[in-house]
């Protein structure tokens, strides 16, 4: 499996920043990761906090091997 070059807590805060009310393609840019990747994660992650997700990825990963 891939891994990924952002942190679980980086993966958490994005789709936050932009529900605050900034554009989409602000932390995208700022971050240097693509809109869709934003709009992934906010589908996969919107309703989860941190523990959760860390959770979700442990699960993930565990299937995979």
């Amino acid at each position: 499996m891939k891994e990924s070059r952002f942190t679980e807590s980086q993966i958490f805060s994005i789709p936050k920043e932009a529900k605050a009310g900034i554009p989409v393609t602000e932390p995208c840019r700022k971050h240097g990761m693509s809109d869709a990747s934003s709009y992934e994660w906010r589908v996969k992650c919107g309703v989860m906090d941190v523990s959760m997700m860390i959770r979700m990825m442990e699960l993930e990963y565990d299937r995979c091997l």
